[in-house]
């Protein structure tokens, strides 16, 4: 054995020294770009989107021919780094997860404008239906800032001044930009109704669920016919999406449609008019409330949306003008909130698990006193139901953000469906003949090392950069074609 050069051991002491100088990521970045199955990693991660926080899972499938045992397709994880196989996380909140937000507000964009449009198993019938883009928000739980807006105007102009009876003025003569953080917060915090606030968003699913019942009674109120029979004649389909507003209350943006008994495929009857479903929904918004369970601390809150409604026909005409609410731009606008969330108005966008992590939590004073309230009331034995404290972090708010109704258009199952078989190379084309699919599959793990996590998100922001370039390039298309 020969014995090491006092130039070899200088060597090895100075790598290990000065591997011990460099941070984790750039030494977990050497393991793993040393890893034998580096190459492959990356591949998969490229097929998920650069996913901020994929799903590790490990297993097999096996496709065969149910009357020829023949196998038609298999894959195992066995042969794949770690023997695993990484899988998008589809958290929506782009906070989370930028890149699966973005698939699910493309997937969103698809759902809605089929109901518009028809495509995706619906009937393009459905252009010629009565649709409005209608937006139900909350009412006032005290005065807030407000941004000046494209005007310029003051935010809370009052010529007499005074103050509230905490000796706050009750006005305020500045302008905000949009970007001023006094923008959504109370005038006086003490005047606000926190209770009324959270109460609110605990009944706002309710309240949505009430409201439509009372939409369709105010037709069939119209018309002249029982609720009971309106069923016979036609049905109302909607796409909803939940928005937080900078004062943290939510309001909904909904397109409603009118269809026949037999829904999308069949035309309504010819009484059934733009007009006429405007009505009933602006009546309806008007008479619809809720009531809260009556406890010794706030009463019984009677429930009721706010008293600023919109609503807009939506039009299919491709070439009205660009102010216009048209089909694409209903379902663009429903996509791009469809991946917002609490934290985009300033919250957090995970649970709360005691009342410290309140007072820590980094949201401004409103919202923190919103969160209070919600764990305030929800250790109320009589408000138990409401389950205020699980909520806390969405200040109350526990619904969806995208609720449809059944026949509205397709689901984002049958949208996911579709692109796994193309990404898998056409799996549903083997649906002409009887198979046999032998699957196991088993979660070992999820997230990724500091390392990984930095090359997920140069591949999110390379494809994100394409899809830029991508976009461009069809707007300058248009352009010279034009």
């Amino acid at each position: 054995m020969h014995p090491i050069s006092d130039e070899a051991r200088r060597s090895v002491l100075d790598e290990a020294e000065r591997l011990r100088l460099l941070s984790p990521t750039e030494r977990d970045l050497i393991r793993l770009v040393h890893e034998p199955g580096f190459s492959r990693w990356l591949e998969q991660i490229k097929s998920i989107g650069g996913c901020a926080h994929p799903i590790y899972l490990a297993g097999h499938t096996t496709t065969r021919d149910a009357v020829t045992g023949e196998m038609l397709r298999r894959y195992s994880t066995s042969d794949e780094p770690g023997g695993r196989m990484p899988v998008r996380c589809r958290n929506r909140r782009e906070t989370r997860c930028e890149p699966c937000s973005y698939l699910h507000a493309g997937d969103t964009f698809q759902l809605v404008r089929s109901g518009l449009l028809g495509g995706k198993g619906v009937t393009d019938g459905v252009q010629r239906h009565p649709r409005l883009f209608v937006t139900l928000t909350a009412p006032s739980f005290g005065a807030v800032h407000r941004a000046s807006g494209p005007d310029r105007s003051l935010c809370r102009p009052r010529r007499d001044g005074g103050t509230c009876e905490h000796g706050r003025p009750l006005g305020c003569g500045h302008q905000h930009a949009d970007t001023d953080s006094l923008v959504g917060q109370p005038l006086c915090p003490d005047c606000y109704d926190y209770a009324g606030h959270v109460l609110w968003h605990a009944s706002a699913g309710s309240l949505w669920n009430r409201y439509c019942h009372m939409l369709r009674r105010h037709l069939a109120t119209a018309v002249g016919i029982t609720q009971t029979r309106l069923r016979e004649h036609l049905t109302v389909s909607f796409a909803k999406v939940a928005e937080y507003q900078r004062r943290g209350a939510v309001h909904f943006h909904a397109v409603i449609r009118l269809d026949g008994p037999d829904g999308p495929s069949s035309p309504p009857p010819l009484w059934a008019t733009t007009e006429l479903l405007e009505g009933a929904v602006r009546s309806a918004a008007e008479q619809v409330e809720v009531h809260t369970p009556y406890s010794p601390a706030t009463g019984e809150r009677v429930i009721k949306c706010g008293k600023q409604i919109d609503v807009h026909p939506i039009r299919s005409d491709a070439f009205t003008e660009s102010s216009a609410v048209t089909d694409n731009a209903v379902a663009a606008y429903v996509a791009k909130y469809v991946s917002k969330s609490v934290g985009d108005a300033g919250g957090i966008d995970y649970r709360i698990q005691d009342f410290d992590s309140i007072r820590l939590a980094p949201v401004s004073p409103h919202l923190r006193a919103l969160m209070a309230a919600c764990w305030r009331l929800g250790g109320l034995v009589e408000l138990e139901a409401l389950n205020l404290r699980a909520w806390a972090h969405t200040l109350g708010y526990r619904g969806h953000v995208l609720t449809k109704s059944r026949q509205y258009s397709t689901t984002y199952g049958a949208l996911r469906a579709v692109r796994a078989d193309y990404q898998g190379g056409g799996l549903l084309a083997l649906e002409d003949r009887e198979t046999v699919t032998d699957s196991a599959w088993r979660y070992v793990g999820s997230g990724h090392s500091p390392a990984e996590a930095d090359f997920a998100y140069g591949i999110a922001e390379d494809l994100a950069s394409l899809r830029d370039i991508r976009r461009d390039m069809i707007a300058e298309g248009w352009k010279y074609a034009a």
